[in-house]
Formats: C-alpha cells, structure tokens, sequence
C-alpha cells in the first residue's frame, strides 16, 4: 500500500487528472497504471502499452480486482508507431523507459518523440522519470529538439519496485508550440 500511496501523490503532483487520457509506455505490469486509472476515474481512459504480454497479463489482473474498467490494454511488437489517434492523449507516461537499454539508436529515440508528439493533444504533457544513473548525457537535449520544452522537475522518493526506496526525478514537457490560453474577466 506504500507504494501505492506514494504512487498516487507523485501522478497528481506531476499534473495528472480526473478525466484525462492518459498513456503509460513501457508500463510493465502496471506500478503506475493502477494508480493512474483511479486518479482519472471512470471519465478518464489510460492506454497501457507494453510488449510483455505476461506482465500485461498482470496489470489487467491487478485492473480487475481494483474494479477498473479504465485501463485498455495495447499491446505492441516493439514497433515504433503508437496505434491512437492524432491528438488524443492528455497525459504520456515514459517512465524508465526512454533511455539507450530500450531505445540504443538515437533514431528510434527520435522516431518515439515523434510518435509522442503526434498524438498529444495541444496543451498535452509528456512525463519522463529517469533515475539518476540511467540519465544519459543529452537525452535532454534530445527531446528539446523533438520540439518540446522542459515545463517542470520534480524530485521524489519513491519505490522502483516492491523493495526499494529511491529518489527520482520526473521531468515534464510540452509541446514547444504550446501557447496556453489565458482568460481574461
């Protein structure tokens, strides 16, 4: 349940909501996507994609005991091409998966962002978690010149996995272009 707690206050502080659209890449056997489907309730969706259908096996398990009916799972041949729509996702996940061990081509790292971009919705972000060992020289730079800017960091303690505490880092982006909209009265 610790790990769900913290799980829980970490999406919400990185800007997860009730009603988003939410993609969790790489999302295993759901250490997040649990608790992304409860913050984004019954009018979100979260698409979990990952090409280990074993531990997608899992999270649809751990989905069904929790009672939601949120979660759709997306399996992938580890191709480069996310099969939803232009613009449809408020929220993407890259959480330890956007480094050189998944992704050892600079190419296919490029051609993920791209994928990332195209189906974000305008004002959509992007949130990355590295740990401080996997983050690799430039992979900041890389992702600016996908054409998007660094909104946010936040640092948290948090469980990898079932054992072990550590602090981690979580760097949100958003489109480049992205102009928000401001309301006057």
């Amino acid at each position: 349940m610790e790990l769900e707690s913290r799980a829980l206050e970490m999406l919400q502080q990185i800007g997860i909501r009730r009603g988003h659209t939410v993609l969790d890449f790489g999302c295993g056997s759901g250490t997040y996507t649990i608790a992304v489907g409860k913050i984004v309730d019954e009018q979100g969706r979260v698409y979990a994609l990952d090409k280990d259908n074993e531990a997608l096996d899992e999270l649809m398990q751990k989905a069904e005991s929790a009672g939601l009916k949120n979660i759709k799972r997306m399996e992938t041949s580890g191709k480069l091409e996310i099969d939803l729509a232009d613009e449809s996702v408020d929220v993407v996940l890259l959480f330890d998966v956007f480094h050189s061990f998944y992704f050892p081509q600079a190419e296919d790292r490029r051609r993920l962002l791209g994928e990332i971009y195209r189906i974000m919705k305008p004002a959509a972000f992007v949130s990355i978690s590295v740990w401080p060992n996997l983050i690799e020289p430039g992979t900041e730079d890389e992702i600016k010149n996908a054409d998007f800017r660094l909104e946010k960091e936040i640092s948290q303690t948090l469980n990898h996995d079932d054992k072990n505490l550590e602090k981690r880092r979580f760097l949100n982006f958003r489109k480049a272009r992205y102009v928000p909209t401001i309301v006057t009265a």
